[in-house]
């Protein structure tokens, strides 16, 4: 049995768009042996299963702008890679503490596949330094997996590397949002509470990158009787609060647990995905969203797969970056054009169950694996 050693972040129980992946990843390619090393959250070494899988977590020493620094990661890298000789290594990207590690220790005949989940951003001075080692791993890589084409036709180090850069776009676990049984009750009474008005729903961290403002921002524009319901929280939830203060049409709802959080996208008319930078590199919540036939209506972002997975005049609206009265305007055309409504959300269901399945993934991903080992 060939040997699949996962380098991410973090790993489950910890949440979040690229530790998802790597589970279903880790999970998902089981006729292979799967190992994870990853990040733990103190200064100890931690050794789990989980699932099945062995997952290694380097204790940390401190933090410097967001990146973990694990004096003990090298060794530990090392004797795994030692002792379970793996024929690939996937490694999860942005990490950039551990790319100097992969490129001396990744050996000769191991397949290294790197997955881009997104640029580093903020490229000051911390990231010059940064750039020679990503370079290098970028070259050093048999295979490079993008989320969206969109995202490879406008990062600089996705360009580099295009020969082999494949797409592996990231999945919906559909099963956690197919419709249960009594969730017509929580959806039917959640949509009782505006009988005459059109539900719009987003969830998600509240940070800048998320655009919340700019949908705050819109409600004012917005002729249609609305709802806007926002879930969620993070560090720009109290500014928010304060944007949306004595706003009846504005609802902050928190954290939302996986049944709740089905229940507002089965019961919402429109995804309000306002997200407006680039650091929203693909979109999951946006997939979900429209799987559960909830309309999008998104921002152009250069760069971006939002507009990859939500296709503009097709699975819904899409108008131009930061302006709230576009925005506005489009929530008002999805309501008010006959037809359009149910058009749109027909169509981002059968996107989401054609591309975007954890069950599609985790096919593609054996055929990418099977291919590669095939070289």
């Amino acid at each position: 049995m060939k040997t699949i050693l996962h380098i991410s972040k973090y790993y489950y129980p910890d949440l979040g768009g690229i530790e998802n992946v790597a589970q279903q990843l880790a999970e998902g390619l089981d006729e292979y042996h799967n190992i994870v090393v990853c990040f733990s959250h103190d200064n100890h070494t931690h050794y789990d299963m989980v699932n099945g899988v062995e997952v290694i977590r380097a204790g940390v020493l401190f933090s410097v702008c967001s990146q973990d620094v694990a004096p003990s990661y090298y060794c530990i890298l090392k004797r795994v890679i030692a002792e379970h000789k793996p024929d690939a290594i996937h490694l999860h990207c942005p990490n950039p503490y551990v790319y100097p590690f992969v490129n001396h220790l990744c050996p000769k005949d191991t397949k290294l596949v790197v997955h881009w989940h997104a640029d580093i951003l903020n490229k000051g001075m911390i990231y010059n330094m940064v750039k020679p080692f990503e370079q290098r791993i970028m070259q050093k890589a048999d295979l490079v997996l993008a989320t969206s084409p969109n995202y490879i036709e406008y990062s600089e180090p996705l360009k580099a590397e295009k020969e082999k850069t494949t797409i592996l776009p990231n999945a919906v676990q559909t099963s956690l949002f197919d419709l249960q049984a009594d969730d017509e009750t929580a959806i039917n009474t959640i949509k009782r509470r505006h009988n005459d008005e059109t539900i719009v729903f987003i969830v998600g961290r509240h940070v800048p990158y998320k655009g919340l403002d700019k949908l705050i921002e819109s409600e004012r524009y917005i002729k249609s009787r609305v709802h806007i319901y926002i879930a969620g929280s993070g560090p720009e939830t109290q500014r928010l609060k304060r944007m949306a203060q004595g706003n009846k049409r504005i609802t902050f709802l928190g954290r939302l647990d996986t049944s709740q959080l089905r229940h507002y996208l089965w019961a919402a008319d429109i995804l309000g995905f306002s997200s407006n930078t680039k650091a929203e590199a693909f979109g999951i919540a946006l997939a979900e969203g429209m799987y559960c036939k909830a309309v999008p209506v998104t921002f152009t972002i250069k760069g971006s797969g939002v507009n990859w997975v939500s296709v503009k005049g097709s699975t819904g609206e899409e108008v131009e970056l930061n302006n709230a009265e576009a925005y506005a305007a489009a929530i008002d055309k999805v309501i008010t054009t006959p037809g359009l409504m149910e058009r749109y959300a027909d169509n981002a269901r059968k996107r989401v169950e054609h591309l975007f399945t954890l069950v599609g993934a985790v096919a593609m991903s054996k055929r990418i694996y099977a291919r590669l080992f095939e070289r």
